[in-house]
C-alpha cells in the first residue's frame, strides 16, 4: 500500500517536503519520512511552474527523485508537493490521438477526455492461474509474416532490427493491416523530426483514426522515456478491458532498457551487465507479461510487438538476449535482405514463433517446412554457385532449390501500400507460386 493512499485524513496536497540536493538529473527531498512511497510522484516548485518527480529509492531522512522535465533553475529549498501514485484515465476519444506519456496533446489538439476509470500506470501482469490462453490465429497483413511467422491473438512478438532497416515501415504495415479492433503505439527515443514523418507517411489517416500513439522523442528525460512505455501499456490494458482487441506496438524496449539504466545510475544502483543496473533486468519482465490475454473469458487481449535494437549483428547483447527469452517469438529484419532490394528485410530462416504448430492446418505446416528448407538450401549453396563451383544437373534438390527460391522471394516482397490478403489467401499464393501456377497479385 502506498503510503499516501495509507493516510486518508490528510490532503495529499498538503504533504509537502523540501528539495535538499540536486545531483543531476536527481532531486533528494527531505521532511517526507513516512509519507512517501516508492513509486509516488511529487510536484516541485520550479521558477516557471511546476515540475512533476517519481520517487526512486528512500534513504535515511530522505527520498530521491527523478522528474518528467529538465531541473534548470530549480533552488534548494523549493517546494516538494505529495501527488500520489501514477495513473491515467484513457477512454475512446483518446483513439486518433498522439500524446506524451503524462497524456498531453502533441498533436496540437485539446487534451482528451478522460476515460471512465482512472487505472495506476504501473499494474500488475493478469494472475498466471485464470489468464486466458491465447486466442485464434490473427491475420497480420503481412505475407512474410503470416506464413513463416504465424501469430496468435495474444502473442508477444520481438522485431530485431538495427537502425534503418525498414522497422518503422512495417510498423505502419501491420497497423493498417493488422485484424484488431484498436493499435496502440509508443514510440520512445525516437528523433523528433521523425514523429510528424512517421504519422503521415507511414501511419497515414487510416491508421491514426484507430490507434493512440504515446511518444516520448529522444531528448526527453529518462524518466519522460520510461514512462511512455508504462503509459502505453495502461492505455492498451484499458482498451483491452473494454472488450477490444489491442495491437501493442513498442519501438523500442532497448530505449525503455536505456531510460531504466539511467535512472538507477540516478538512484544510486551499480552497472552490471555491460553497464545496464540490475533492476533493468527486473523490470523488463513487470513490463513485457503486463501484455497478452486478460483473464478468462474476458473477450479483451493485447498482442505485443516489441523491437529491439541490435547493433552490428549482435543478437546476444543483454536486452535482446532478456527479451527473446520473454517473448513468445521473434522476427529478424536483415540489413543484407534490404539491400538487396526485397522488403520488408524479414530474415525468414531466422525468424521463429512459437505458437506456430497451434495455429497451421498440416497442410500448412508442410508448405511453410518446404519453402524454409528451399530457401535454406539456396542459402547454403549461394556462395558455390556464384563461384561457378556448382553445374546445374549435378544435384536434383539443389536445382528445384535454385529455381524456387527467387519465387519465394517475390512472395516475400511487399510493398507497404500493397492491398493485404488473408493469411489463408497467403498460403495458397505461396503453394501455387512454388507449384508453378499463377501467383498472388
Amino acid at each position: 500500500m502506498r503510503a499516501a493512499a495509507a493516510l486518508p485524513a490528510l490532503r495529499t496536497d498538503r504533504i509537502r517536503g523540501r528539495v535538499a540536493a540536486l545531483d543531476g538529473i536527481a532531486v533528494d527531498v527531505a521532511g517526507l519520512d513516512g509519507l512517501v512511497a516508492r513509486g509516488d510522484r511529487l510536484e516541485l516548485a520550479g521558477p516557471a511552474g511546476p515540475l512533476t518527480a517519481e520517487v526512486v529509492t528512500l534513504g535515511a531522512g530522505r527520498a530521491r527523485a527523478v522528474a518528467f522535465d529538465p531541473l534548470d533553475g530549480l533552488r534548494l529549498g523549493a517546494a516538494a508537493t505529495l501527488v500520489g501514485g501514477a495513473r491515467l484515465a484513457p477512454g475512446p476519444s483518446w483513439l486518433g490521438r498522439v500524446l506524451d506519456p503524462l497524456g498531453r496533446p502533441l498533436d496540437g489538439g485539446a487534451p482528451p477526455l478522460p476515460g471512465p476509470v482512472s487505472r495506476p500506470v504501473r499494474a500488475p501482469a493478469p494472475n498466471a492461474g485464470t489468464r486466458a490462453r491465447l486466442g485464434p490465429r490473427l491475420d497480420l497483413g503481412v505475407r512474410a509474416l503470416d506464413a513463416f511467422c504465424t501469430m496468435r491473438r495474444g502473442q508477444r512478438l520481438g522485431l530485431f532490427a538495427a537502425s534503418g532497416v525498414g522497422k518503422s515501415t512495417l510498423l505502419s504495415m501491420l497497423v493498417r493491416g493488422a485484424a484488431c479492433d484498436a493499435a496502440v503505439l509508443c514510440l520512445v527515443g525516437e528523433r523528433g523530426r521523425e514523429l510528424r514523418e512517421f504519422i503521415e507517411d507511414d501511419l497515414g489517416p487510416q491508421g491514426l483514426a484507430r490507434s493512440v500513439v504515446i511518444c516520448a522523442t529522444s531528448d526527453a528525460t529518462p524518466l519522460m522515456r520510461r514512462e511512455a512505455a508504462y503509459a502505453a501499456m495502461a492505455v492498451a490494458e484499458a482498451l483491452a478491458e473494454a472488450g477490444r482487441h489491442v495491437l501493442l506496438m513498442m519501438d523500442s524496449v532497448t530505449r525503455f532498457a536505456m531510460a531504466l539504466r539511467e535512472i538507477g545510475l540516478a538512484a544510486g544502483e551499480p552497472p552490471a551487465t555491460r553497464g545496464y543496473t540490475p533492476s533493468v533486468f527486473a523490470e523488463l519482465p513487470r513490463l513485457l507479461e503486463r501484455a497478452g490475454p486478460r483473464e478468462a473469458g474476458h473477450p479483451g487481449a493485447i498482442t505485443g510487438l516489441f523491437t529491439v535494437l541490435v547493433e552490428g549483428d549482435d543478437h546476444d547483447e543483454p536486452v535482446a538476449d532478456a527479451v527473446r527469452g520473454i517473448l513468445d517469438g521473434h522476427v529478424v529484419l536483415d540489413r543484407k535482405i534490404g539491400e538487396r532490394g526485397r522488403w520488408p528485410a524479414i530474415d525468414v530462416l531466422r525468424s521463429l514463433s512459437r505458437t506456430v504448430p497451434g495455429c497451421l492446418s498440416a497442410g500448412e505446416r508442410v508448405v511453410m517446412r518446404r519453402a524454409r528448407q528451399i530457401l535454406a538450401l539456396q542459402a547454403e549453396m549461394a556462395d558455390l554457385v556464384r563461384l561457378g563451383a556448382y553445374r546445374a544437373g549435378t544435384d536434383p534438390t539443389v536445382d528445384e532449390a535454385l529455381r524456387l527460391a527467387p519465387v519465394i522471394e517475390a512472395f516475400l516482397t511487399q510493398g507497404k501500400d500493397e492491398p493485404r490478403i488473408p493469411t489463408d489467401d497467403a498460403f495458397r499464393a505461396l503453394t501455387a507460386a512454388m507449384e508453378g501456377t499463377p501467383q498472388h497479385g
